[in-house]
């Protein structure tokens, strides 16, 4: 996973807000809406790959995938989590 030393550096690459490691329950969750089709993408794309875990932006609004203990901070990949 994530040291943290790393989680301390890496931030939303919209707007620069720090980012936390999402709760299991959290990641539970949203794996349950992929394996039942229904979870998109801040692109509009269905997400289709489970999450291993997720970074959370400090307001709440998004989650950055983590796969293969790799983040993927890009934003159109971003899942909209609300706030």
């Amino acid at each position: 996973m994530l040291g943290a030393d790393l989680l301390k550096i890496l931030c939303c690459p919209e707007n620069h807000e720090p980012l936390t490691l999402a709760d299991a329950p959290l990641i539970e969750r949203l794996n349950r809406q992929i394996a039942a089709g229904q979870l998109r993408n801040r692109a509009g794309q269905p997400v289709t790959e489970k999450l291993d875990g997720g970074l959370i932006r400090a307001d709440r609004r998004f989650l950055y995938p983590i796969r293969q203990d790799i983040p993927v901070l890009l934003i159109d990949e971003a899942i909209p989590i609300g706030a």
